[in-house]
């Protein structure tokens, strides 16, 4: 069986999809030499009557079984973060139902969670003119993800930027909800590339400037940051900031780019990982993982570097658009039964792009059933006009 894929130059090329896929085991021993997290995408409920702009309808149980699959890997949970489209189709509403069913079944399964705890409930019209709007919207997420016991990730914000005069004002607003945190969290740094509306963050614009500013945010209260998630898409910048991170507290790598060379490491540390990327790769991550705690770093490599193509494609610019392309994989991997997202985002890349994130998945064997991904993208393309 072949199929014909457009490319991005108008012709269509000839593809011989894989017979078989790469098995990878359910329920192997736990990974121990990295901290791993997926940040997981959620699955729309394809026959709601919603529109672009309105609240999110879920399925939830398609939701959550897919966040199952990740736990059953051996992988954590990165809940309601941007792969779930927080801003981009996921309001406040919905990500607080995320949160609350996703930490319950975390707690049903013994799966480690950590969710999300940002300010959009502040929605574009409301943006304040004052700090403290700002750190209560924080606050009332931060009180969810902990009663729900959950781990906390502070999420970068766009209210923040806009309400922020300059360094002190983002040294003031993270140090009050650190100091009230019951246990340590994450603090997420989500460069432009993802939201251009967090240009700036930190108070400056400036990279280096930033990075002080961030870096004196964990040194005075490194009893309440557990890491730090750099979503920079700069590997020397995220490694020369976890050589300066105190002692205790994890690098944990969002860099779509670099990921196999980061979490490898070198002779002065490592990066953990808390990966978009790693939706779709989740079992393959978890293998890599597992050569990796038994020393094997060459082996680890060998897996894990030929995913690095299909993840610079998807998270290509513009790079928060990234979320289509995840979600196109599950579909053809058969962990949902249809191609639609919230927020209509899944005609967020072309038809090209698509074509293009199916033949490097296939060709690293990520579909459990070859035959189904191959049935469905030939459907996506006939929908498209483009006939076999």
């Amino acid at each position: 069986m072949t199929i014909r894929l457009p490319g991005a130059d108008g012709t269509f090329r000839t593809y011989e999809p894989r017979t078989e896929s790469t098995a990878y085991s359910v329920g192997s021993a736990p990974l121990v030499s990295r901290t791993v997290f997926s940040a997981a995408h959620v699955v729309a409920d394809p026959y709601a009557d919603t529109t672009p702009d309105g609240p999110a309808a879920v399925d939830w149980d398609a939701t959550l079984a897919f966040r199952r699959h990740l736990w059953a890997h051996g992988l954590g949970v990165a809940e309601a973060m941007d792969t779930a489209q927080r801003g981009m189709g996921l309001d406040w509403a919905g990500a607080a139902e995320l949160i609350r069913r996703s930490a319950s079944e975390a707690k049903a399964v013994g799966g480690r969670i950590a969710c999300g705890a940002g300010t959009d409930q502040l929605v574009p019209a409301d943006r304040p003119a004052d700090l403290a709007t700002v750190r209560a919207a924080y606050e009332e997420q931060l009180a969810l993800v902990e009663d729900c016991g959950a781990q906390a990730i502070l999420m970068a914000s766009r209210a923040l930027t806009a309400a922020a005069r300059g360094p002190e004002d983002y040294l003031a607003v993270y140090g009050h909800l650190l100091r009230q945190a019951s246990e340590p969290v994450v603090l997420h740094w989500l460069g432009p590339m993802f939201d251009p509306a967090l240009d700036g963050y930190w108070g400056s614009t400036d990279l280096d400037a930033a990075t002080e500013t961030f870096l004196k945010v964990i040194a005075e209260h490194p009893d309440k940051v557990d890491g730090v998630k750099i979503s920079l898409l700069d590997a020397q910048r995220e490694i020369d900031l976890r050589r300066r991170l105190p002692r205790g507290v994890r690098c944990y790598t969002g860099d779509d780019f670099h990921y196999p060379e980061l979490i490898a490491g070198d002779d002065q540390g490592f990066s953990h990982a808390l990966l978009g990327i790693f939706d779709p790769l989740g079992p393959l991550a978890a293998e890599a993982v597992r050569v990796l705690d038994t020393g094997d770093a060459k082996g680890f490599r060998e897996l894990l570097d030929p995913t690095v193509e299909l993840s610079r494609h998807l998270f290509a610019a513009p790079t928060r658009f990234y979320k289509t392309g995840v979600v196109l994989l599950a579909w053809l991997a058969g962990h949902q039964s249809h191609f639609t997202m919230v927020g209509g985002l899944q005609s967020a890349r072309s038809l090209p792009h698509l074509a293009r994130a199916y033949e490097l998945a296939d060709r690293l064997g990520l579909f459990p059933d070859p035959e189904l991904a191959e049935v469905r993208m030939t459907s996506l393309l006939t929908v498209y006009g483009a006939t076999q």
